[in-house]
């Protein structure tokens, strides 16, 4: 019984966490699945993120606004990355360790705005003296201050962009890109100029869910980022094998994004309260997506083929 109640106690929390990384999810799917690129930047932008949002929020800047610049901020990172790959000719994967690799320390010296050493590792931010938009302080509350309806509404609005967006001319552009780029050229398409955008608007909601992380949790780290592809690659693939059947529609599969998202969090909680050490939660973490991987693997390539055979 003391299980299952300490269990309950911890949904709330785990389903706010999982909305926070399902943004962030959504901007992995963008490159992972739409642009078929492997972009290592998240780990340093989601960090870019919440340092950013936190130290403007310190320094009075309206909530709403600091959320706005985390993720300019982000789209600056994926630029970054971006002009790395298609004007440097650096490949993919490098050109993102090489572009998170130089956040690490801009992210230390955005913490350290303002202080003698020009550096910081942590910077605190607490709900008792700023206005913050979400905070795990509420997350059982039944009121207007849950950050679940708050980041309901968030992921609301973002799916619903990102399901206009893309089914503009540009947004239909950056999704030739990722299926074709030789056929996209062909029909006269600029896909070094997709790719950057698809960059940016990946790497910007993952600023962003590092901004609404950071607030979350009372404060900004250096490492709030690190392992933060393998969440949101876990995330992509959970929503894709449980919710593959449902997610047809373009818009699905933002939203299968958002409940691999809750459901790996939920996982997380039953494991420790299982009593998993959180020393293991890396270990963990590999583990999920190397399951859900070779599932979708598997079902591929032996379901399909026995289906079709019969």
């Amino acid at each position: 019984m003391t299980f299952i109640t300490g269990l309950l106690n911890s949904m709330p929390g785990a389903i706010a966490q999982g909305m926070i990384w399902g943004i962030m999810a959504i901007g992995v799917y963008i490159t992972f699945k739409i642009l078929d690129l492997a972009d290592l930047t998240v780990d340093g932008s989601l960090c870019t993120g919440g340092a950013t949002c936190v130290i403007l929020v310190l320094n009075g800047c309206p909530m709403g606004l600091a959320l706005l610049i985390s993720f300019v901020v982000g789209l600056l990172a994926g630029l970054v990355t971006g002009i790395l790959l298609t004007r440097f000719g650096i490949p993919a994967i490098l050109a993102g360790i090489l572009t998170q690799l130089a956040l690490y320390s801009i992210n230390l010296h955005i913490m350290g705005y303002g202080t003698d050493a020009g550096s910081k590792s942590n910077l605190p931010v607490s709900v008792d003296k700023y206005t913050l938009w979400v905070s795990a302080r509420y997350v059982r509350e039944i009121s207007l201050r849950n950050p679940l309806l708050i980041l309901a509404i968030f992921l609301i609005v973002i799916i619903g962009v990102l399901y206009w967006f893309f089914g503009t001319e540009l947004g239909a552009s950056l999704r030739a890109t990722g299926a074709n780029g030789n056929m996209a050229r062909a029909q006269g398409i600029n896909t070094d100029s997709t790719i950057i955008l698809g960059l940016m608007l990946s790497n910007g909601f993952v600023a962003l869910s590092g901004a609404l992380l950071a607030q979350y949790q009372g404060f900004s780290d250096i490492n709030m980022g690190r392992g933060a592809i393998v969440i949101g690659l876990a995330a992509v693939i959970i929503g894709e094998v449980i919710l593959g059947k449902i997610s047809g529609s373009f818009a699905m599969k933002f939203v299968s994004c958002m409940f691999g998202a809750i459901i790996y969090y939920v996982v997380i909680q039953v494991v420790l309260r299982l009593g998993l050490s959180t020393d293991d939660l890396k270990l963990l973490s590999a583990a999920v997506v190397a399951l859900f991987h070779a599932v979708q693997y598997w079902k591929g390539k032996y379901f399909t083929k026995a289906k079709g055979g019969k």
